[in-house]
């Protein structure tokens, strides 16, 4: 009945199943196990009316014209400069840490002697990795790298991830540079921003084909084996296209041991003020549990009464059954582990691994739509 079978009905899933299906002519099946499509950015009003991130804060950004065009066919969009803060001790300041927190932080001779050394140093514009400028030769530029270390970077990253900086991957701690610019943004990217009816709607829209058929509320697992060298649905051999967008080691039912992930909890709470902190997003870098607070009307415009936000609380990730795998933990024992898992299903001519889950690594929104429009590049050239 199917061509093509693709696990997984969020970014990497969605854009591969409707081009599949609209481009290369294919009858795909699409088998989510969650009763919602849309993946980890699945959205959607809450009790009181407000439009809700079930699982965190996603907002879109991305400098891949390609990328933007094509998600553009199945929404319209709310552009903005994303912006974040962190509160440090109750005062507000800008993140990541920039020429305006500078300013904030420091009194204004001392402030414009670091902005001249930042910029002589590192250029204008440039972001530089908080552990690198650590070991900069300049005592006032590594004084100021250790404010930074000391008062917005270390504790956030020692919740999030549960280890210190050092022990954690320049993949990961990279994300987290000082800029030396004024421009506030969280992002640089020229577009930014959230589709304007949700994500959801725009899944709706993507998978909105006469070629796919979704299925919510299915474990592909139940359905689907790698048996003998061979991928097996329902029983059969299945010799088309399968797409996975999952956990490899879940899949392969942990026969190496689980791989690490950290995962999260999340604690909405709703008010009836119109606004509850002024902004979309507040980090708490120091002494708080939770990460940060998220407040939904700030990112998606919504004019409601009430409010509703979000507190997340980064978790250890212990039980697979029952917890979320959020972020792979990058470590050359942990790539080592993937890869054996890996090997066994990518030495299947039909079977594809895509996304965060089945490669083992954290993508952006825009990073795995790019992925997921190569890789059906390449099937759809094939016929």
């Amino acid at each position: 009945m199917f061509d093509c079978i693709v696990i997984g009905a969020g970014v990497a899933g969605a854009v591969a199943a409707r081009r599949l299906a609209e481009e290369g002519g294919k009858r795909v099946l699409v088998l989510e196990r969650r009763d919602q499509i849309g993946g980890n950015c699945a959205d959607g009003p809450d009790t009181h009316g407000i439009l809700i991130h079930h699982y965190g804060p996603h907002i879109f950004h991305t400098g891949l014209e390609r990328v933007f065009d094509y998600l553009s066919r199945f929404t319209d969009w709310r552009l903005f400069g994303h912006k974040v803060v962190a509160n440090v001790r109750g005062q507000l300041l800008p993140v990541p840490f920039n020429l305006n927190t500078l300013d904030m932080a420091y009194p204004p001779d001392k402030a414009q002697r670091l902005t001249a050394a930042l910029t002589e140093a590192y250029g204008e514009g440039s972001r530089v990795p908080i552990l690198r400028l650590r070991e900069s030769a300049d005592p006032e530029i590594r004084e100021l790298a250790d404010y930074v270390y000391k008062n917005i970077f270390l504790g956030y990253t020692m919740k999030q991830w549960g280890q210190t900086p050092e022990e954690i991957s320049p993949e990961v701690t990279g994300r987290v540079p000082v800029v030396v610019s004024r421009d506030d943004r969280y992002f640089s990217d020229p577009w930014q921003g959230v589709p304007d009816q949700g994500f959801s709607r725009m899944f709706d829209a993507m998978l909105g084909h006469p070629n796919i058929e979704v299925r919510t509320g299915v474990d592909a697992r139940q359905l689907l084996a790698v048996t003998d060298g061979a991928t097996v649905y329902e029983g059969n051999a299945f010799d088309g296209p399968v797409i996975y967008t999952g956990a490899v080691d879940e899949l392969l039912d942990y026969r190496f041991g689980p791989l690490p992930y950290r995962s999260l909890d999340f604690s909405f709470e709703h008010f009836e003020t119109d606004d509850f902190q002024g902004c979309s997003v507040v980090n708490y870098t120091i002494s708080e549990a939770y990460t940060r607070i998220t407040e939904f009307k700030h990112l998606t415009g919504q004019h409601v009464p009430g409010t509703t936000i979000l507190r997340e609380y980064p978790a250890a990730y212990e039980r697979p059954a029952a917890q979320i795998p959020y972020y792979p933990i990058a470590s050359p024992e942990n790539q080592a582990l993937y890869e054996r898992y890996a090997a066994i299903l990518t030495g299947l001519s039909n079977f594809h691994l895509l996304g965060r889950l089945a490669e083992y690594r954290y993508y952006n929104i825009d990073a795995i739509a790019l992925k997921s429009l190569e890789l059906t590049d390449s099937l759809n050239e094939r016929g």
